[in-house]
């Protein structure tokens, strides 16, 4: 037995990267298995999920996430805890509560679910490799007995059972012979203890017995029978370990198998190194050049500037010392007054009004130069400005450019801005891809001149930017890398963010839900109207003319202040649709509405021509709604509005947003694609607001989803 456990220190040598956690960056402690496959220590995962906690009770401040320095949590978890934390929202009771918790291996957010880190396995076989490692690495360092008065002896075995290390004279004393201790099973000394039955973190008493292929992880009957993987395909534990164990055993096979090749790949790697220093040493001198002989051009710029400038300086030098020497004459006893003075002296007229003649011009010009002063030269140099702005610019998008590497182009089918902005991008060539990419963006400022643009590196061809400002309109660019060789940059594209903050919430399957006319998807994120069998059986109590009342859901989250924004799309096959927002202290008359059955005529914003002019939106109604249907919006009708129904109708957009301002007492309907408002009207917020929705004959709304890192795809399935 002994010697099943203790294996050679050989098997693991060289696997060490294998064995850190990608969280603490040290040997795996009680490792945990993520949904994602991924393995962060025990303590690390609720260091993280207490990092939360502590985040959301300061609302959301960054001083709260200092508790664990080796920690460090993503930016789009903390970006969704500042969310919950301002929306002033309070969720109903009987919503689950699910904890988000970033994966430090891929960094997803990974929905941990309602038992938060209960509900993950530990894995025992990870933590044997490592504690085998250990072992090797400290082969001189011994392991001491756990129940030895000090000093401790060294251990001679440890006890699964008891959990704990025992020298011989101690295992004897706590193991009597004939006692049920001593059926204990022990093995050589350790500190990986385990248990010998794995048990369900669900449900706690009970072992896992099968294994669920689509949430690839081992549970028991009870979860099979009424939990979470009641619908899943399970198979039996053995029938998964002789799979699995057999794909991995192929698998090892086939790579020892290929040693030569992977030696053989080794060698020309180790050649490859070789020669990309050796390239790298060639297309530095060859850089270094090309910047010397820009330098070369710039000294000879520089040199010609500021040759120009001494020879004006010196220009201008002359003719102010000319014009200072002028003025000096003007001086009593100097130069021309001087000269002047000397020449009243002449008694002869015939010899006095030969000189004085020339000499009474110079004094005029002299007296006239006196009264409209001006220097003879500028003192300035702004001529001498060298404007290097467009340099500056060139000079930026200096690079390696390579006609070879295309151009990317932005998607804006697939880009979208809601809670964050998704981007993502593409290569029309589909040849010589880039390696990376460098995405760039600014916000749209009017009063800023020019722009700067902030900078992410990428290595897929999308990114989530979660840093951008409510009502307000972005540019983005993006450009690829390859090697040091990069393209030019993709022409801009311009998305638009939300009016407001997003708020999150789900279909609230409990409060007033319809389960006979409306059908939720599991996720409670998209809803449906049945018009079937059920609504056949209603039309027996209709009249001529007359429809049945609409079926009405909400959302499961209310909004108790601020300002917030929600969308969702509404397929194009329905035939009414109301959305909007109620008050709680309306929502019982909204389910219990006395009027069972509606005509149009009277159906106050229901869109269609009820014949009446002075039916306008009646602010005492249970809701605040507009209709949509037939691919149309309809704008509700008030004392403003044209008499022409045609004017009121709107094509339907693809995406329809919702802002709440409950502050300014006003709800907004937008078309989400542009964040264009629609229309906007006054809503009474003295209660708590819900999301409303009414469906009617055949329809569907469906939540705009929320823009997030989502799981990778799971591969290898059995």
């Amino acid at each position: 037995m002994e010697g099943d456990r203790l294996e050679s220190p050989v098997t693991i040598k060289g696997i060490e990267r294998e064995l850190i956690c990608p969280a603490c960056k040290e040997l795996f402690t009680h490792p945990l298995i993520l949904p994602c496959q991924h393995n962060v220590c025990h303590k690390c995962v609720k260091e993280i999920l207490f990092a939360f906690e502590d985040t959301f009770a300061d609302g959301g401040s960054e001083s709260s996430n200092q508790s664990s320095p080796r920690i460090k949590i993503s930016s789009s978890s903390m970006d969704r805890i500042d969310r919950i934390s301002r929306s002033g929202r309070k969720r109903n009771s009987l919503t689950p509560r699910s904890s988000l918790f970033p994966c430090p291996g891929c960094q997803r957010d990974i929905d941990l679910g309602e038992r938060g880190i209960n509900g993950l396995f530990r894995n025992f076989t990870l933590e044997t490799i490592v504690e085998r490692y250990r072992q090797a690495a400290r082969a001189a360092i011994a392991i001491m007995c756990d129940f030895c008065k000090p000093p401790p002896q060294e251990s001679t075995k440890s006890c699964m059972d008891c959990s704990a290390s025992y020298c011989n004279e101690c295992f004897k004393i706590h193991h009597p012979w004939g006692t049920v201790k001593a059926q204990h099973e022990y093995v050589g000394p350790t500190t990986n203890f385990r248990p010998k039955i794995l048990m369900c973190p669900e449900h706690e008493m009970e072992r896992v017995n099968m294994y669920c292929e689509l949430c690839r992880r081992p549970v028991c009957h009870l979860c099979k029978l009424g939990g979470c993987h009641a619908n899943h395909r399970v198979t039996t534990m053995s029938t998964a370990y002789k799979t699995l164990k057999e794909k991995l055993s192929k698998d090892i096979e086939y790579l020892i198998s290929k040693e030569s090749q992977v030696k053989a790949h080794i060698t020309q790697l180790d050649l490859l190194v070789k020669e990309t220093e050796c390239n790298s040493e060639r297309a530095k001198e060859e850089a270094s050049q090309s910047f010397e002989k820009l330098s070369h051009v710039l000294e000879e710029k520089k040199s010609a500037a500021l040759k120009a400038i001494e020879a004006s300086k010196n220009l201008r030098l002359e003719k102010l010392q000319t014009q200072a020497e002028e003025y000096q004459g003007l001086l009593e006893n100097n130069g021309l007054v001087g000269y002047a003075q000397e020449v009243l002296k002449e008694p002869d007229p015939s010899f006095f009004v030969q000189t004085a003649k020339q000499l009474h011009v110079r004094i005029q010009k002299a007296t006239e130069s006196l009264k409209n002063f001006r220097p003879a030269a500028e003192t300035t140099f702004e001529d001498f400005v060298v404007d290097i702005a467009k340099q500056e610019d060139i000079l930026g998008d200096l690079a390696f450019h390579s006609n070879g590497l295309e151009t990317p182009e932005i998607n804006e089918e697939q880009s979208r801005v809601y809670n964050k902005a998704l981007i993502s991008w593409e290569c029309p060539g589909k040849t010589d891809s880039a390696d990376t990419y460098v995405l760039e963006y600014h916000k749209l400022n009017r009063e800023e001149e020019s722009a700067t643009w902030q900078e992410i590196k990428v290595c897929s061809k999308s990114k989530v930017i979660s840093d951008l400002d409510d009502n307000s309109s972005y540019a983005f660019r993006v450009r690829g890398y390859k090697a040091s060789i990069c393209s030019p940059w993709s022409q801009e594209v311009i998305l638009h963010t939300p009016p407001a903050p997003v708020f999150s919430f789900l279909f609230d399957d409990k409060c007033g839900y319809n389960s006979e006319h409306l059908l939720l998807n599991p996720g409670r994120t998209s809803v449906e109207s049945r018009a079937g069998f059920p609504l056949l059986l209603g039309s027996e109590h209709m009249q001529v003319g007359c429809y049945t009342t609409l079926d009405y859901i909400i959302g499961d989250t209310g909004i108790a202040k601020g300002k917030h924004f929600w969308a969702f799309h509404v397929e194009a096959y329905s035939y009414l649709v109301k959305v909007g927002v109620v008050s709680s202290s309306k929502i019982q008359k909204l389910f219990h509405n006395t009027h069972d059955v509606t005509s149009p005529r009277y159906e106050q914003d229901s869109g269609h021509d009820s014949g009446s002019e002075d039916a306008f939106f009646d602010s005492s109604q249970p809701v605040t709604l507009v209709t949509l249907g037939m691919k149309k919006f309809f704008i509700p009708m008030t004392p403003a509005s044209p008499k022409d129904p045609a004017s009121r109708i709107l094509p339907l957009p693809s995406c329809l947003g919702i802002c709440l301002d409950c502050d300014k007492g006003k709800v907004g309907f937008y078309d989400a694609g542009c964040m264009k408002c629609l229309y906007e009207s006054k809503v009474d917020c003295s209660g708590m607001m819900y999301p409303a929705f009414a469906l009617m004959g055949g329809a569907a709304v469906h939540l705009e989803e929320a823009v997030t890192a989502r799981y990778g795809e799971y591969h290898d399935d059995i």
